[in-house]
């Protein structure tokens, strides 16, 4: 049983990463706040129950999940502001921006992947629905397992990788039709 007073000291570390997270979920900055500020309130009053040695950053995550769910999801949403700065740590945008040199070992893939930019990968990443984003930034974002992923939505670990594949599989394509239209890969997504 962990003592409310070490709090601070062991949940606060991971303040920035939640709140990309939240960013992330909400799509307003506002928002993002008021929904860390609340997962925080939520984890400080529950911190007697938590069991030392568990994943604390995952206990995080399924409380600001859970918080985003019940109360922001539930809400009749306002103008959405588009604003998701935190995505480079996502794989597909790290490809982008990766230092490589040109030419020698580089696959046609790897060249059409420098011609899209973050806003194309940001709006591919905001038109998934929510169950497909979150699995998909949870596994590719913030880099939780399957398992973790599980616990966190408490959902069955075969949905978790259900949505995670259905998510990325979206975000191909939306990235694929991206391509194609600005011919960047042939309609029969060769490159030709």
């Amino acid at each position: 049983m962990a003592d409310q007073a070490e709090f601070s000291d062991l949940a606060m570390e991971y303040m920035s990463a939640l709140y990309s997270a939240a960013l992330r979920m909400t799509r307003n900055p506002s928002d993002a706040e008021d929904l860390v500020q609340e997962t925080y309130l939520k984890a400080y009053r529950a911190f007697g129950g938590f069991e030392a040695g568990t994943n604390l950053k995952a206990w995080l995550y399924r409380i600001l999940t859970n918080t985003y769910i019940n109360t922001y999801r539930a809400k009749k949403r306002r103008p959405e502001i588009a604003d998701v700065e935190d995505v480079e740590d996502l794989f597909l945008y790290r490809r982008l921006s990766a230092n490589q040199p040109a030419g020698l070992g580089r696959s046609a893939e790897d060249e059409a992947l420098e011609r899209i930019t973050d806003t194309e990968v940001k709006e591919a990443i905001e038109s998934l629905p929510d169950t497909f984003r979150m699995a998909v930034l949870l596994a590719d974002v913030e880099g939780f397992s399957y398992k973790e992923i599980a616990e966190i939505t408490e959902v069955p670990i075969g949905t978790v990788m259900s949505r995670i594949h259905r998510g990325r599989k979206a975000l191909q394509k939306a990235l694929f039709e991206f391509g194609s239209a600005r011919g960047l890969v042939g309609a029969s997504g060769d490159g030709k």
